[in-house]
């Protein structure tokens, strides 16, 4: 009697194991695949009334979720946070599997008139790190300028930095985060800095040229 009980709990069992694997036809559906946004007050949306909903990167999950299905959106900006800044967290960001991660760090750097050498190793690191953890990530690196009145010395070797980290990296390049944002009134705050609801559309805009296809043709 035990042995015939047994002989039919067996297929059942397997069953149940054989759902678990990754790949088997009876396993939950898979995980969303994770983009995370890693950077400044501009990504997290400083000065918005939600900016789980306003911000940039809520606004690339409603993109995703129209056309690019199955990616979960990390909005990791912190307001204020500098490329050493960035370095001391990343590991903490990384305990979680990354997909495609973009990096929009810099600014605050910039405004502070900091070397732009400096800045470049900082992010440099992160990436390295980035890339260590999930070797098959896909790297994006946002481009930031400086006002003229830093001076066009300055300015030129900070815009630099950005498409050398993504010719270093084999990173896509978004070439300017607030191309046309920056320095126009009615997309601002009236601290002139931070983009407006308005704003962040355009923002999301500039980077969904870049990100978008990028998240069509992910295969893992």
């Amino acid at each position: 009697m035990r042995t015939e009980l047994w002989r039919k709990l067996l297929p059942w069992l397997a069953g149940i194991l054989l759902a678990g694997l990754p790949g088997h036809a009876g396993a939950a559906a898979a995980a969303p695949r994770t983009i995370v946004f890693f950077g400044d007050s501009l990504t997290a949306g400083y000065g918005l009334d939600d900016p789980g909903t306003e911000a940039y990167p809520a606004l690339i999950q409603r993109k995703a979720e129209a056309s690019a299905p199955g990616w979960r959106v990390v909005n990791a900006g912190l307001s204020g946070e500098t490329s050493a800044g960035g370095l001391r967290r990343i590991d903490w960001m990384l305990r979680q599997p990354v997909h495609v991660f973009v990096l929009a760090l810099g600014a605050n750097d910039g405004l502070r008139g900091l070397s732009p050498d400096v800045t470049k190793a900082n992010l440099q690191q992160i990436l390295d790190r980035v890339r260590a953890k999930n070797p098959r990530a896909t790297l994006v690196v946002a481009g930031m300028e400086m006002p003229p009145s830093y001076g066009s010395e300055f300015t030129a070797a900070f815009r630099k930095i950005f498409p050398e980290l993504a010719a270093k990296n084999g990173a896509t390049l978004v070439p300017f985060l607030l191309d046309g944002v920056g320095g126009v009134a009615a997309l601002n705050l009236p601290d002139r800095i931070h983009p407006n609801p308005a704003g962040h559309r355009k923002v999301a805009e500039n980077i969904w040229t870049v990100v978008g296809p990028l998240l069509r043709q992910k295969p893992d």
